[in-house]
């Protein structure tokens, strides 16, 4: 029998993404048995401070992938929206499940919240949200909202909207795919009304790049498609050198060997947004979002990432 040692989050929507994979492997190959290990992070201890004050992305996966490098775990799973746009050297990124869905949305306990999606709210109506590309996109379309920064987990962002007297607040659809909480969602935004994060609904597997045991029981992990997808998101939050403190967004979608990316980045107060698109070939899927950074930096996003200090 060959073991392998999963490093998580212990977060219910971390534990099943963990388990998701563990079961996978192990249906996979019928001598490997899973371990799950529970590793807190920074962002998880981090509750009463906004992501974008505290370090961003990788508050959430720092503890993950020392414990990978000290060979402690042998993989770990994460949300690819919470992975830098680096990993460290020795790591890989190795394999990209197909893809959940990837949008956001309108989200109360009690089922009400936020039907019919922004233009529903009250006017001054109070959302929770600690994103701040969430944050931008809300309030370039609705100025007149109230944005309360809600953190923690899944259970945990829900439940402040009676303890904080919200209308709803924001979370991604996935995550209450997953856990089997979409009685709760609203209203599911459209990408045109609210752009995804980069890598948003796909699980992102890490392995020691070296690691010849361990890497050809996971390549079947690996969907192409949601490959080339992620790597054109994360090209272009690279190529603007983003993380959580300025609100960058980027989606992308296959068309045969078409590959269609939308991107942005935007002020925190909604009042200043720069988007674009850009089309190519699949194979060219990290140009192409390298491109299209670059473009927007030169329309004006150089100047938004310059007044967040950045660049």
């Amino acid at each position: 029998m060959s073991l392998l040692r999963i490093g998580t989050r212990k977060s219910p929507l971390a534990l099943w993404q963990a388990e998701h994979v563990k079961a996978r492997i192990e249906q996979q190959h019928a001598g490997v048995v899973v371990e799950l290990v529970g590793i807190e992070t920074k962002g998880d201890k981090i509750l009463d401070v906004a992501l974008a004050k505290v370090g961003g992305k990788g508050l959430f996966v720092k503890e993950l992938e020392q414990a990978l490098l000290e060979e402690r775990v042998d993989l770990c799973v994460h949300s690819t929206k919470d992975m830098p746009a680096d990993v460290p050297d020795g790591t890989a990124l190795v394999a990209f499940p197909p893809r959940a869905d990837a949008r956001d949305c309108l989200a109360d306990p009690h089922g009400q919240g936020g039907q019919g999606g922004l233009s529903s709210l009250a006017r001054g109506a109070r959302v929770g949200t600690s994103s701040l590309r969430r944050q931008a996109q809300l309030l370039a379309r609705r100025p007149d909202l109230v944005i309360v920064s809600v953190r923690g987990n899944v259970a945990t962002r829900l439940r402040k909207v009676d303890e904080l007297q919200l209308a709803c607040v924001v979370l991604a659809c996935a995550g209450l795919d997953r856990l089997e909480s979409a009685k709760a969602i609203t209203h599911r935004f459209s990408v045109e009304e609210m752009l995804p994060a980069a890598g948003q609904g796909v699980l992102a597997i890490q392995a020691r790049s070296d690691d010849a045991r361990v890497l050809p029981l996971l390549a079947f992990l690996d969907d192409p498609m949601v490959r080339m997808t992620t790597s054109a998101e994360r090209a272009f939050l690279k190529g603007l050198g983003g993380g959580c403190q300025v609100p960058i967004a980027a989606h992308a979608l296959v068309d045969g060997d078409r590959l269609f990316l939308r991107g942005l980045v935007a002020r925190p107060d909604g009042r200043v947004v720069v988007q674009g698109a850009a089309v190519g070939a699949t194979v060219d899927a990290v140009t192409l979002g390298s491109a299209l950074a670059l473009d927007v930096k030169e329309r004006g996003g150089a100047r938004i990432l310059a007044e967040v200090d950045v660049t």
